[in-house]
């Protein structure tokens, strides 16, 4: 999320003139559970799916004018968003931003397309190197931002060139990808920048090989990750020459449970949200294994999971 955590009087009002004045659709007290994986968390104030640079530059507009928080919504599947919602604006980027387009070697993609559906676009085109993303459920946009990765390759591996379009001065902008900062699952690209575009530079390769590298993708994230549940992917990042989900089960954290949230005991680096589980009970859960963890190395995990909202926890 960036801008401040609460939004001042009126400006929620006055965002939301902003933006219909623009002609872009708004929605208030809008649902942001059925959007992230976790299928948890409560309403957005404000929520706008902007299709083309212009809608982005109404963004832009109400943000500034307004000082009201706001925080992008991708493909939802790293996100905690906070049971009382979130008090500003959530974008989502459109149909106008999910598109890919090849030049030779390279694709042109949208950063609303989904990274397993450009992985499919490359294995039509007999482009190898993007293997790995099929099994990522992120947008292209959040996959960059994120440097997200698997399997021993990562975005940055791939990337070169990204799109970003700036809400600070309403601007789109071409960045060379070692632009961007990137470092293991993250970026330095600043916060008010969005990742509207990126090309991706690939390598000839053989349609079955290609095919074959894919399936074993899917086939280890369905033998090793609770995919019939809902959750967030990796809650926490591994600290450096080693692997949270092991210091997780060594700390005897694995199947530990608060409320409708449990660690998952296919893979201790996933929670899982069962019935009646809430953000509440995902965000004390992730603070007791961090704990557990600590006390028992001295190694203070740091989240992968991205917090959306209000949380009446000290943050983790």
């Amino acid at each position: 999320m960036t801008g401040t955590q609460r939004s001042v009087p009126g400006a929620i009002e006055a965002a939301e003139t902003i933006l219909r004045g623009s002609g872009s659709i708004v929605r208030s007290a809008f649902p942001l559970a059925p959007l992230t994986s976790f299928r948890i968390g409560g309403p957005a104030a404000l929520y706008v799916e902007p299709g083309r640079d212009e809608e982005l530059g109404a963004v832009a507009e109400a943000v500034r004018a307004t000082g009201i928080p706001w925080t992008v919504i991708g493909k939802g599947s790293n996100l905690l968003v906070a049971d009382r919602g979130f008090p500003g604006l959530a974008v989502r980027l459109g149909k106008g931003y999910r598109w890919a387009a090849r030049d030779g070697s390279r694709l042109r993609v949208g950063g609303a397309m989904p990274l397993p559906a450009l992985s499919g676009v490359a294995l039509s085109h007999a482009l190898a190197g993007l293997e790995f993303g099929v099994a990522i459920p992120a947008s292209t946009g959040g996959a960059v931002r994120m440097n997200a990765g698997a399997h021993g390759r990562s975005m940055q591996d791939v990337l070169a060139s990204i799109e970003v379009y700036s809400l600070v001065d309403s601007a789109r902008t071409t960045l060379p990808a070692d632009a961007a900062g990137f470092a293991y699952r993250r970026s330095s690209l600043p916060p008010g920048i969005l990742v509207i575009g990126a090309t991706v530079a690939l390598s000839a390769g053989n349609t079955t090989d290609i095919r074959a590298g894919m399936e074993q993708a899917r086939a280890w994230r369905r033998a090793t990750q609770p995919v019939a549940e809902p959750n967030c992917g990796s809650v926490f990042k591994n600290p450096p020459g080693d692997h949270a989900a092991r210091l997780v089960e060594a700390a005897g954290a694995k199947g530990l449970s608060v409320g409708g949230a449990s660690v998952s005991r296919k893979h201790a680096n996933f929670i899982v949200a069962g019935r009646g589980a809430s953000a509440a009970d995902v965000r004390a859960l992730m603070q007791r294994v961090r704990e557990r963890v600590e006390e028992r190395f001295g190694v203070t995990l740091e989240p992968e999971v991205q917090l959306v909202g209000d949380f009446d926890l000290e943050p983790v």
